[in-house]
């Protein structure tokens, strides 16, 4: 078997990286990060360079997959490491490049480093640490895997950093009123409260999927999008024909709702789902209304969960107030393995904030709205 750097996805056909994927998670598909590098989102003009890693076997066959960037910045990431960067830089060392494996702009956890066997897996991981005793990055980072390559990971020396998200599970109801009935009395009271506020305002919900999506529907939904970054003085990570482009390759894993007043659209929030989860991703909204964000980003999300039949929404990382509305903390992971001796200061770090996040989230617990809670 040989190892192989690629400077584009397309550099390996689509049905060889989606056959070592065992589901329909849509954030590691050939076509989801296809739609980033060819809409010029992910590009080495934007700090995100293609540098997948690839092991082929004389068949010609896939065997191993990583998708990876050498990057040079932190943005784009949650997973905050510009301490560990000021730190490196304040020793007169460069930081960037680094190697990071990750979904660019989504913190969703899944799989990342794809392999048939541990070998090829091996391989991939050798390569790596190749490039760190060259001194070609400062550091390796994969972020928010699931777990399958934990072993090989700890084993090849890499240090495990923890997270908290904030989760929806969908447990077999029928309604939004049969969440609601898990609720103690006084949460029931809130969140009927904010759903109405949103109503009174005269605002109504529409959703769209599959061939529903039409580049005039881009074209109404990119504005908002746009807004939430344009707001805090940012550019957008993605660009207009990133969704143009998943729209043709993936509808089927699209969902889309509008917010609509008067007649016209006035926010809007794009969502991607698999068999069992719905993930939450981008919103935005061009005027203020009240509740409006509660309502179209958490409870449409839950009610489209229970119509489909869901069991999770993923609603994105961080945000306590979602604690209030049912979300409830959910531990996330990535590993890291830097330079020495920034690996050893990083690795005593984490040892002491892994204790400070699991602690975190069993308090998170008693914020939760649900009658077995009081």
């Amino acid at each position: 078997m040989k190892i192989r750097q690629l400077a584009r996805i397309q550099d390996i056909p689509g049905d060889q990286w989606d056959s070592l994927l065992d589901s329909a998670y849509p954030f590691m598909r050939h076509d989801f990060l296809t739609a980033l590098e060819d809409s010029g989102s992910v590009c080495a003009e934007r700090g995100w360079e293609p540098a997948h890693l690839v092991v082929i076997d004389e068949a010609g066959q896939l065997q191993a997959a990583l998708p990876l960037y050498r990057k040079m910045h932190s943005y784009g990431e949650y997973v905050f490491d510009f301490q560990w960067a000021q730190a490196w830089e304040r020793s007169g060392r460069e930081y960037y490049p680094k190697y990071l494996a990750a979904v660019p702009f989504s913190p969703v956890q899944g799989p990342r480093l794809l392999a048939r066997c541990e070998q090829s897996r091996g391989m991939i991981l050798e390569y790596l640490d190749q490039e760190l005793d060259q001194a070609g990055v400062s550091g390796m980072h994969v972020l928010f895997n699931q777990g399958e390559e934990d072993d090989a990971l700890q084993g090849a020396g890499w240090v495990r950093r923890l997270g908290c998200q904030f989760h929806w599970f969908n447990r077999g109801y029928a309604g939004f009123d049969d969440f609601l009935g898990a609720c103690n009395s006084r949460k029931r009271k809130n969140f009927r409260k904010e759903r109405l506020a949103v109503a009174e305002q005269g605002i109504s919900f529409h959703w769209l999927a599959g061939r529903d999506l039409t580049p005039a529907v881009w074209d109404q939904f990119y504005p908002f999008y746009a807004a939430t970054y344009l707001k805090r003085g940012q550019h957008p990570y993605l660009t207009p024909e990133f969704f143009q482009m998943l729209s043709v390759s993936m509808p089927e894993a699209i969902r889309l709702v509008f917010a609509r007043h008067d007649g016209r659209n006035v926010a809007g929030a794009f969502f991607l789902a698999d068999q069992r989860s719905l993930y939450g991703r981008y919103w935005g909204c061009l005027e203020e209304y009240d509740r409006l964000h509660f309502e179209t980003c958490f409870y449409q999300g839950m009610e489209r969960c229970i119509t489909e039949g869901l069991e999770r929404f993923d609603a994105g990382a961080q945000g306590e107030h979602k604690l209030i509305r049912g979300f409830e903390p959910v531990l996330t992971q990535s590993w890291h393995k830097l330079q020495e001796p920034l690996h050893d200061a990083v690795a005593d770090f984490l040892l002491r904030e892994r204790e400070g996040v699991k602690k975190y989230q069993e308090e998170s617990r008693d914020y939760l709205p649900y009658r077995q809670a009081e």
